[in-house]
């Protein structure tokens, strides 16, 4: 060390971050998205608006498989089930779902035949 140099006045090679700390509510949020916790609530309010607006023998036979777009996309166990579904209770159950859930902003159905629900 220099003799001319007294301590504490030398310069840093990098300077200190002046920036406010984050909020925590802020970080917390960011690791809620980063863990997927997020995630894994908003597919549990998706299985239950789901399971709440059909009866409990459609809700025997399907699952929520999820949301993309605004769509949801739900597991059908049976051909005969994903034709009454599609064709004569799809409008009904849409307009059901967005009266008593509103907030998850559903536009549309699609529905899959997945033998694996059986």
């Amino acid at each position: 060390m220099d003799s001319d140099m007294t301590y504490g006045t030398r310069e840093r090679s990098r300077p200190y971050d002046t920036t406010e700390p984050d909020a925590l509510g802020a970080v917390i949020s960011r690791l809620f998205a980063i863990r997927g916790y997020g995630r894994v609530q908003a597919d549990r309010q998706l299985h239950l608006a789901w399971k709440q607006i059909v009866s409990e023998e459609v809700a025997r036979q399907t699952r929520v498989l999820g949301l993309k777009n605004s769509v949801l996309l739900i597991g059908v166990s049976n051909g005969a089930l994903l034709n009454e579904l599609v064709s004569f209770q799809q409008q009904e159950l849409l307009q059901k779902l967005k009266e008593e859930f509103p907030q998850l902003r559903i536009r549309h159905f699609k529905f899959k035949l997945r033998g694996d629900l059986s």
